[in-house]
């Protein structure tokens, strides 16, 4: 186990009507608070009246930057902080799913600073301070609302980059599962993938003892196999929409890479293939994963193995290491498939025509990957795997 200090300053509060928390959270902070949102999901469910309800109730002053997308992008970004500078805003509140709260992190950062927010993304500014901000999650699936990280995408450059800092952690989380029972089922579907490739990205590290979070992420993974097929069969359950939100927050909240540092190589493709392509961040890991670990297995057998074993219940009598992991990559890729995610980049009409380009932009930083480090032929043949 490596030397670790921790540290997690969200307050997350969790459950039926915790809403009425906002109440008591916004206040300290100021008057002035800009409410940051996608789609008009949130509206159609009725969150957005309730919350403005509460807002009117506080007697706060309100401005609102809606249409965060999916993949979201620093021009978007940019808006906010200019509301942020020109109104004098105290706090904002992000209401969405991980990418409205990635943007809006982006947002509180570069409110505080005078150059332009991607510099922020690309580490050539700073993040010396930022305004507070909380969240009220409408989706399961990155665990933004309890961690201190952000991705964001550039159009014009078509480049993605993820960036953090513990200036950007939330002042204050609200997870009502009936938040999330109007997500549809291919957002669902991602939202889970998401949730597992996170896991997966802790638990292929380069440590060694590391018993406690091994145990905790395989029960994460086994929780979110054994509830998937339940939830994508019956969207409205609360409970089992309650267990899979958990297992969002669990999944990246800095818990389960206690006393290691994961690989991560993984996202950093798909973060190449969603900046050109702009597909859906759950799709691509979907397809990607399985690739890596196949790529992979060599490195260390046995661990995969133990994998295959303990969370897709693989026979390993008579078998070897190589045989029981390879099997439990198998399992892995159709049980993603069975529930409704992509195993293919065909299936976004993806071909091998910016292969170049997306190998290109996986190595801008140079070799990456910690369970193994990638070159560029890595990372080409993981992708014409993935094709």
């Amino acid at each position: 186990m490596n030397n670790f200090t921790f540290y997690n300053p969200v307050r997350l509060h969790f459950g039926k009507g915790e809403i009425e928390k906002l109440k008591q959270e916004l206040p300290q902070y100021g008057r002035n608070v800009l409410v940051v949102y996608g789609g008009g999901s949130i509206k159609q469910s009725g969150l957005y009246d309730e919350a403005m309800s509460i807002l009117k109730e506080l007697n706060m002053n309100v401005f609102e930057l809606s249409g965060v997308e999916p993949n979201p992008r620093v021009e978007t970004a940019r808006k906010g902080i200019e509301i942020c500078k020109k109104e004098s805003i105290d706090v904002v509140l992000a209401i969405g799913g991980g990418s409205v709260i990635d943007c809006t992190k982006l947002i509180v950062a570069g409110a505080k600073v005078d150059e332009d927010a991607w510099n922020i993304v690309i580490k050539k500014t700073n993040v010396k301070d930022a305004l507070p901000f909380g969240t009220i999650l409408t989706l399961a699936a990155t665990g933004s609302e309890m961690n201190s990280g952000s991705v964001i995408s550039n159009e014009e450059t078509q480049e993605k980059y993820g960036w953090g800092s513990p200036l950007v952690f939330p002042k204050f989380s609200i997870l009502d599962p009936t938040y999330t029972v109007t997500v549809p089922k291919n957002h669902t579907v991602y939202g889970m993938v998401d949730i597992m490739s996170h896991v997966f990205e802790q638990y292929f590290h380069d440590a060694t003892n590391t018993p406690i979070t091994d145990e905790m992420c395989e029960g994460v993974l086994r929780t979110v196999i054994n509830t998937a097929p339940k939830l994508i069969n019956d969207l409205e359950n609360y409970e089992l929409r309650e267990t899979i939100l958990l297992a969002g927050t669990v999944g990246l909240n800095g818990f389960l890479s206690i006393g290691s540092r994961g690989d991560w190589a993984t996202h950093n493709i798909e973060h190449s293939v969603s900046a050109v392509y702009d597909i859906p961040h759950g799709g691509g890991l979907a397809i990607i994963f399985p690739n890596w670990m196949k790529h992979n297995l060599a490195v260390n057998p046995e661990r995969f193995a133990g994998l295959a074993t303990r969370v897709f219940n693989v026979d390993p009598e008579g078998k070897s290491a190589e045989e029981v992991a390879t099997e439990g990559i198998e399992r892995l890729r159709d049980f993603w498939s069975s529930i409704g995610a992509p195993s293919r980049l065909a299936d976004y009409d993806i071909d091998n025509s910016q292969l170049d380009v997306l190998v290109e932009k996986s190595m801008i930083n140079g070799p990456f990957g910690r369970f193994k480090t990638l070159q560029a032929e890595d990372v080409r043949t993981i992708l014409e795997m993935s094709l």
